[in-house]
């Protein structure tokens, strides 16, 4: 099994940051891509960062200049810092890894619970 465990949401006021944690667990030979999707009320998932193996990123329009993604391979965690946050900014987020799971397994995508993050005054 694989398990996907996020943390660091919250309520934050417009301005503020918060820094998002997701750490993959359990029976993992290789982890590839990593990123977040959020999804607001009434709205799809939406990409708002990825990140490669090698450390090449990738952001939504919306998240660039203040979201930052970083992983860190050795504890096969990604992380997303959250700075200058807006009202907009509200949403559930989710993380997602493009794991093998044995030298032979096919690759598959998974998903974490996801962590609620309130931008309002």
């Amino acid at each position: 099994q694989v398990q996907l465990v996020e943390s660091g949401g919250g309520l934050v006021q417009p301005g503020g940051s918060l820094r998002l944690s997701c750490a993959a667990s359990g029976s993992i030979f290789s982890i590839y891509a990593m990123g977040w999707y959020r999804q607001a009320p009434g709205k799809q998932r939406e990409l708002v960062a990825s990140i490669t193996s090698g450390g090449s990123t990738n952001y939504a329009e919306s998240a660039k200049g203040r979201f930052t993604i970083s992983r860190d391979n050795a504890k096969n965690t990604v992380y997303l810092q959250m700075n200058s946050l807006k009202p907009e900014d509200t949403a559930v987020y989710y993380c997602n890894a493009d794991i093998r799971r044995t030298v032979i397994a096919s690759r598959v995508f998974y998903w974490g619970q996801g962590t609620q993050v309130t931008v309002s005054s």
